[in-house]
């Protein structure tokens, strides 16, 4: 079983990278009016911040400024991912422990990657320092694009 560290300070800026079970999927884009639905929803009922969003065809890069006082972006983002699941049009049955999980089978498993900072300047000086292999695709992101 991994063992994630994953940062938790209150009113933090975070960033993800959500990704698809199939790496080959468009599902992303294809249904990206869904998806901003369904974002919108739970930022209606659970705010944060939209610094910024990358959506390409089966993985997202996020970075989420959260409220004063909160920390719990994993709730936010059960919300995201399960609303998502259930309103798609035409996806097949899951198996039978995605069935007794509630979940669809469609995003990759332990896919949220998260990195905080208490400032959007200290989340940039982290994530430039853990780019690594990533930069080509992490540059859509990059600090100027959040401020």
């Amino acid at each position: 079983m991994s063992n994630y560290r994953r940062a938790r300070v209150p009113g933090a800026s975070y960033f993800f990278t959500v990704n698809l079970r199939d790496r080959r999927s468009d599902l992303l884009v294809r249904e990206i009016d869904l998806l901003r639905a369904t974002v919108r929803a739970t930022r209606a009922r659970h705010p944060f911040h939209i610094d910024a969003w990358v959506v390409l065809p089966e993985h997202m890069y996020c970075i989420w400024t959260l409220p004063a006082g909160d920390c719990d972006f994993a709730g936010r983002w059960q919300i995201i991912k399960a609303a998502f699941s259930r309103r798609l049009p035409g996806l097949g049955m899951p198996n039978a422990t995605q069935a007794a999980r509630g979940e669809r089978g469609i995003w990759q498993q332990g896919s949220l990657e998260v990195l905080g900072g208490k400032s959007l300047r200290e989340f940039s000086t982290l994530r430039r320092a853990t780019l690594g292999a990533e930069e080509g695709n992490a540059s859509h992101i990059g600090p100027g694009a959040a401020q």
